[in-house]
């Protein structure tokens, strides 16, 4: 059944391979390649000089910086101790940085040297003092801990310890962190090796250009390493970047998230790009526009597969599998796919009553990977898991297929004259149209109906288009009550950390001053 039987705990992946697959590439990054009998051994000596510092059960080690070969080193190395990996965001500001230093009790920080003054500050302002190791190009974490021994460290990792620390954007209220299990990421090993659209070809090599962060970056990482995958790995989002890195590296797997993949394909150097070496493209962190999908699927010559998740599950929930993405089937391109295999879903009403086919509410979701719990937010753990199921937030419905579509978030549904309205739905429509290249739909203040929807749009360059251009659009495809009372263009929208749209920011200025919260 289990792909690695011997395999328990994330830091046993890199012991596997070094063992079977010594010389095999794992990490690529800018010009050097380390094979997993190195990676193994870095890991090991990061793991001895962690519990140098003191790091014992449940210490948190965090890491502040981005995409580099240290940031997998200090991953894998904490997994081989009884601490518990957990990275910040490098573009917080030094108050939310400081917030989750304070919240998470970090022991041990390893710091790019770059934003050494921000961490300082930061720590200064938690109250705080943080064992904190800098690195910089010269001086790595492999040059830190290289008088410590490449043996594995002598301790017994249970897989019910918590593994990675994640924490939630926070675009409403206080961030939470989330906790994952080492047997939490080898169960959804399980359930992906149980899965017929995962295939792991001979050769086969990821680019990873995602926030580390972030699950979508560390859980592909993840699930790469464990299937003896090489990963070259881009510094930070850039689309030339990811353009050039696929020239030089022909990786045959890629992942981004939705609004990484329109800017990738809108830049100049798209026509000239070679995409033939991929034979998978994922896709996931939001939901996908209709437009962008068929857009994709047009320009790059490879198979494309979704999935749809979230931080709280552990990795991947549903999938639409490659074989369903077709151009001529838009329906079923708007859809997240069906569970993995261990995983269900229930679609409930307010009352927790399931709902028939083609009826909306919220999406529960069971899977043997969920997490932990909230770290020290008991009450955040109880009002989203019971009885083993995980409320995700996410209005959705299941259609006679089977096939599950996640219509919005519960918190971005619009009541307007009593009438719930889907954003996503709109964006769906107006993605479509070959002026709009990025599309957000709100709720604004409306003293007749309460909410008035407004979308938000990005035009096409060259390609100008009205309001009026729009709203004809939309009134023939969506019920009258549907469609947009008033359209704004703007240059760009307001993201989250993670690349998604944060319709919280987008929301404020049409609502402050109202009696309603933003959020």
């Amino acid at each position: 059944m289990w792909v690695y039987p011997e395999v328990r705990t994330l830091g046993q992946v890199t012991e596997y391979h070094a063992r079977h697959n010594r010389n095999r590439v794992a990490l690529i990054a800018e010009g050097r390649r380390v094979c997993f009998g190195e990676f193994d051994a870095i890991a090991n000596r990061v793991a001895n000089a962690l519990i140098a510092r003191g790091v014992g059960e449940a210490d948190r080690v965090s890491f502040f910086g981005k995409n580099s070969v240290d940031f997998y080193c200090a991953l894998f190395g904490t997994a081989k101790t009884l601490g518990c990996f957990t990275p910040f965001n490098w573009r917080l500001s030094k108050p939310e940085l400081a917030a989750l230093v304070r919240d998470s009790g970090t022991r041990v920080g390893i710091v790019e040297r770059e934003f050494a003054s921000a961490w300082a500050e930061a720590t200064a302002a938690a109250g705080v003092t943080v064992d904190t190791i800098l690195i910089d190009p010269t001086h790595t974490l492999e040059v830190e801990v290289g008088d410590f021994s490449s043996d594995p460290p002598d301790l017994f990792v249970s897989e019910d310890e918590g593994a990675i620390q994640l924490y939630t954007s926070g675009t409403t209220g206080r961030p939470k962190g989330v906790i994952l299990s080492h047997g939490g990421f080898n169960r959804m090993r399980l359930c992906e090796h149980l899965e017929s659209a995962y295939e792991w070809h001979e050769g086969d090599s990821f680019i990873n250009p995602l926030p580390n962060f972030h699950l979508l970056h560390i859980g592909i990482a993840i699930q790469c390493l464990y299937n003896g995958v090489s990963i070259t790995i881009v510094r930070q989002f850039d689309p030339a970047k990811v353009l050039a890195a696929i020239a030089a590296e022909r990786p045959t797997l890629l992942t981004l998230t939705p609004t990484m993949l329109q800017m990738l394909l809108d830049h100049p150097d798209v026509p000239a790009t070679d995409f033939s070496s991929l034979r998978l493209t994922l896709y996931a962190g939001s939901p996908i526009s209709l437009g962008l999908i068929k857009h994709a699927v047009a320009v790059m010559p490879c198979r494309f597969m979704q999935f749809y998740g979230a931080t709280e599950t552990g990795g991947a929930a549903s999938l639409l599998r490659p074989d369903e993405h077709d151009l001529n089937d838009e329906q079923k391109l708007q859809s997240c796919g069906r569970p993995l295999p261990l995983i269900e879903f229930r679609i409930v009403d307010a009352a927790g009553l399931e709902q028939p086919d083609g009826q909306p509410g919220e999406l529960l979701i069971r899977s043997p990977a969920i997490m932990r719990a909230y770290w020290q937010q008991a009450e955040a753990t109880r009002s989203c898991l019971s009885n083993g199921w995980y409320r995700s937030g996410d209005v959705a419905r299941r259609d006679a297929a089977g096939l599950y579509y996640i219509v919005d978030r519960l918190k971005d549904m619009i009541v307007s004259g009593g009438e719930n309205i889907y954003s996503a739905e709109i964006e769906n429509v107006l993605s479509t149209h070959p002026s709009v290249a990025l599309v957000a739909v709100i709720g604004v203040p409306d003293v007749r109906w309460g909410e008035a929807v407004k979308a938000i749009v990005i035009p096409r360059q060259n390609q100008p288009c009205t309001e009026e251009d729009l709203v004809r659009y939309c009134r023939e495809r969506l019920a009258a009550y549907k469609v947009p009372k008033s359209i704004d263009f703007v240059d760009s929208f307001p993201l989250v950390p993670t690349g998604k749209v944060s319709k919280k920011d987008l929301r404020s200025r049409y609502w402050i001053g109202s009696n309603r919260s933003v959020a």
